[in-house]
């Protein structure tokens, strides 16, 4: 795994393509993409992503765009960040943004989502232990409602706690007073979302959307 080395071949884009689900058309206009974020180069840093106008105001920019560069992200075992990515790399990270095929058969349909789930919550499991703690979601929260400024990271702090016990009740069951909530491991995400399919749905199509953005911004 890693960049091409020199123009990518039919035969290399072929295997992207049917890899990641994106078409042979779509893979050729994320190539071109990658290489105008890149300056031409064979690999991205996150400075190359932090250029992209749409992702500037974006809440949880920071989340999204370390998502490109979390070994977790990249179809293999492992952990921890790189500092640089290849254009395969890239485009397996990007196609956690797509939205599924329309013809695909419910158990295709359950994997992806599976995938999409497992992809938001490394996106806020930052510290790579396999748990969305306290100080995580709390961090999350707080970018999220304070970033236009209508409440303060005060007010922000005091929904956030209240949402992680919220979940601790939906997880574990009635906690004793000296109880400590260590926080959300992956069963019990996809155990909320699936309680919650609205809210499911919504955090796919809010990747969906900033698909958009990694393509599109300059």
């Amino acid at each position: 795994m890693g960049a091409f080395h020199s123009v990518p071949t039919e035969d290399n884009l072929e295997d992207l393509a049917e890899r990641t689900g994106f078409s042979l058309e779509q893979v050729k206009n994320l190539h071109r993409r990658f290489k105008y974020l890149s300056g031409g180069a064979e690999t991205l840093r996150k400075e190359n992503l932090e250029s992209i106008s749409d992702l500037a105001f974006n809440p949880i920019r920071k989340q999204i765009i370390q998502a490109f560069f979390d070994k977790r992200n990249f179809g293999q075992n492992g952990a921890g960040s790189v500092q640089e990515i290849g254009f395969e790399e890239f485009l397996i990270v990007l196609a956690n943004f797509r939205p599924p095929a329309p013809r695909i058969t419910e158990e295709e349909r359950e994997t992806i989502k599976r995938e999409k789930l497992r992809f938001l919550f490394n996106m806020h499991d930052t510290d790579n232990d396999g748990t969305i703690t306290l100080e995580e979601y709390r961090h999350v929260v707080e970018e999220l409602l304070s970033s236009s400024g209508a409440i303060g990271k005060e007010t922000a702090k005091a929904i956030s706690d209240a949402a992680m016990l919220e979940v601790a009740s939906v997880t574990v069951g009635q906690m004793r007073p000296d109880e400590f909530y260590e926080g959300i491991t992956f069963e019990h995400f996809q155990q909320i979302l699936k309680g919650l399919d609205i809210d499911s749905k919504m955090s796919i199509r809010f990747m969906n959307v900033n698909t958009s953005n990694m393509r599109c911004g300059k």
